[in-house]
Formats: C-alpha cells, sequence, structure tokens
C-alpha cells in the first residue's frame, strides 16, 4: 500500500511552533515515526508538505495515479479551503483528516472542517498519534 502524507501550511515548523498545542517534536522526526508504523502495517509513506494551497491541490491530483490513500493534515486550509475540498472529492481514494490538536477545542473558526463531508473520516487531537490512528483507519478501508 503506497500512502501519501499531505500536511499543509505551517506544519513544517512543527516543535517550533506554538510547543504548547503542537508539542515539541519536529516535522521530521514525526515523519520518521509515521514512516516506522507505516512500514509495520505494510505501508510505504510518502511526505508532502506546502505552504501554497495550489501546490496541495496538484499533489493530490497526482495521489489519483500513484497512491492507494491519503492521510492529510491541511492545516488552516481545512476551515476555508473549498479547493482542497474540491480536489479530495476529485481523486477518488479514500482521504483521512487528521489534526494534532483539537480543532474543536481552539478558535471558533477552527472548528468547521469544510474537507471533513468528503474524506473517508476524521482524527483530531491525539498530537502526532492522529496520523498513525490515520494510517490505521486508511488500512481498514483498503483492506475491505
Amino acid at each position: 500500500m503506497k500512502i501519501l502524507i499531505i500536511n499543509g501550511p505551517n506544519l513544517n515548523l512543527l516543535g517550533e511552533r506554538e510547543p504548547g498545542t503542537y508539542g515539541n517534536d519536529s516535522y521530521s522526526s514525526i515523519c520518521s515515526e509515521i514512516a516506522e508504523k507505516g512500514k509495520a502495517l505494510g505501508m510505504d509513506c510518502e511526505f508532502f508538505q506546502s505552504n501554497h494551497e495550489g501546490a496541495v491541490i496538484d499533489r493530490l491530483h497526482e495521489a489519483r495515479l500513484d497512491m492507494d490513500g491519503v492521510v492529510i493534515n491541511a492545516g488552516a486550509y481545512t476551515h476555508y479551503s473549498y479547493a482542497i475540498r474540491d480536489a479530495i472529492a476529485a481523486v477518488k481514494i479514500p482521504v483521512v483528516e487528521v489534526h494534532m490538536s483539537n480543532i474543536h477545542a481552539r478558535d471558533e473558526f477552527r472548528h468547521t472542517s469544510v474537507i471533513a463531508p468528503v474524506c473517508a473520516g476524521s482524527i483530531i487531537g491525539f498530537g502526532k498519534n492522529s496520523y498513525i490512528l490515520g494510517l490505521y483507519a486508511l488500512k481498514d478501508i483498503l483492506e475491505k
């Protein structure tokens, strides 16, 4: 199984950015942990991070050709990017939305996810383990 892990804006700054919300682990160390767990689950994980909406959309479009599923943390785009929402709907491979923080316990504008309705499911609030839980969810979906 080939799985794409997409991270949106500012997630490249994990470990530096708001450690009280996102923890102290760096982006690269979290990716390493996800890749290890993916390998144990029989998944080959590829990572993509961009601070640019169009780049996220372009990679989602490509994923329909070379990936079995996607775990996406769209960052702030979660709350307003109908373009990313439409890209997820268009690719017709399973996409699991994840967030490290509990978006419902944060600012009011973060309570709504415009991408959730087109994702297979959403996992929020478990820190870096949200990604791991996303892998388990995708494995289950892909094996059915």
